[in-house]
């Protein structure tokens, strides 16, 4: 596989495309703090900001900002467990429990199952329940989460908490999202290779593509700059107060969504990715295949559009967020980081899917412009 994975930078930006300019400052006055988009197709590329890079403050939204990206980190974490199936370092369907014997694990659990989220294990960030109620894990909202952002959680911590619950279903009988699944992909990569997660991103991913801006930070509760930030609002003593978390340390959800990135670096992945610039072809197709539950394959979701199949793996964190879709060959993609101010109750939520449903009417169905 060629070391050099990186593609040339567009000729031109193409500023014309004021469908995207009002989708981006409706969404801004919708209550995102910031929205940076970039969308690369047949038109060139466009990258634009709205809104305004911190609370209180009057300066414009970065276009080029990092962001925490959530889940989407899941997808680099798939690619890298696949890159090292294509090295023969690891069976897709081969017991987790073989690489990681001390915790026990159903033998059952296959590495395909963690990367596909089939493996019943239960989210350490909790569970809903049959009858409606939350089970709770590690604390991840209001004011114990406030207090505790800078806090470190091993991620051993994390699976041992998980597997303190009865599993949700027999593995591979049933779809549940678990972040312990990555987290446990994560420990896979580390104990199968001898290196840090972060070490093989650099060396099978994000080296090889040439991306600058995409952080694996493990403890370090750092953004890099250039940032837009993130906030949370929250109740103390039956006050509300607002905070400024673009600090937090991220192993609260461990390698299920702690990378930090950027608009140009998550284009250049996904377009490589679903280019097949990244993956043997077998590998990618077995990525790509979803299951029947939620369309969920390996570290990404399909879904069916008017424009055809689009892939993606959006996430977000406390304040912050990531869009990341691409058409099945990567010559069309749309990527986006928004800060917010957040909150225990998710109100930001409706905002949030109203913007995926509007990036992909315009970017893969272009709806926008009739």
């Amino acid at each position: 596989m060629s070391t050099d994975l990186t593609t040339p930078a567009p000729s031109r930006q193409d500023q014309d495309r004021p469908e995207l300019r009002r989708a981006i400052e409706e969404l801004a006055r919708s209550g995102f703090l910031s929205v940076q988009l970039r969308v690369n197709d047949g038109r060139g590329e466009w990258a634009g900001a709205a809104g305004l890079r911190e609370l209180g403050h009057d300066d414009a939204a970065l276009t080029d900002g990092h962001f925490r990206i959530g889940s989407s980190t899941k997808s680099f974490v798939a690619t890298t467990v696949l890159l090292l199936v294509a090295e023969g370092g690891l069976g897709l369907d081969a017991p987790v429990a073989d690489h990681l014997p001390e915790f026990g694990l159903d033998r059952r659990i296959t590495v395909r199952m963690l990367l596909q989220h089939t493996s019943g294990i239960f989210n350490h960030t909790g569970e809903l329940a049959p009858d409606g109620t939350v089970v709770p894990g590690i604390p991840w909202r209001g004011k114990e989460w406030v207090d505790n952002r800078l806090h470190t959680y091993p991620p051993e911590e994390l699976v041992r908490l998980s597997l303190s619950h009865p599993p949700r279903f027999a593995p591979g009988t049933g779809w549940s999202y678990a972040n312990t699944n990555y987290v446990l992909a994560r420990l896979l990569v580390e104990r199968v290779t001898g290196r840090t997660l972060a070490e093989e991103l650099r060396r099978l991913v994000t080296g090889p593509l040439g991306l600058t801006g995409t952080v694996a930070p493990g403890t370090s509760p750092e953004l890099p700059a250039p940032h837009n930030h993130g906030h949370y609002r929250y109740e103390d003593g039956g006050r509300q107060r607002t905070v400024d978390v673009t600090r937090q340390n991220p192993t609260w959800v461990g390698a299920g969504g702690d990378m930090i990135s950027t608009t140009r670096d998550l284009h250049t992945y996904f377009s490589a990715l679903n280019g097949g610039r990244l993956l043997p072809p077998g590998l990618l197709a077995e990525m790509r295949t979803p299951e029947a539950t939620a369309g969920y394959g390996l570290g990404l979701f399909a879904q069916e559009t008017e424009g055809g199949t689009v892939f993606h793996h959006n996430g977000a964190v406390m304040g912050s967020a990531a869009l990341m879709y691409s058409n099945a060959d990567g010559s069309t993609t749309l990527t986006a980081g928004l800060t917010w101010v957040d909150d225990a109750e998710l109100s930001i939520a409706p905002a949030f899917q109203r913007a995926q449903q509007r990036f992909l009417d315009e970017v893969f169905c272009g709806k926008l412009d009739r």
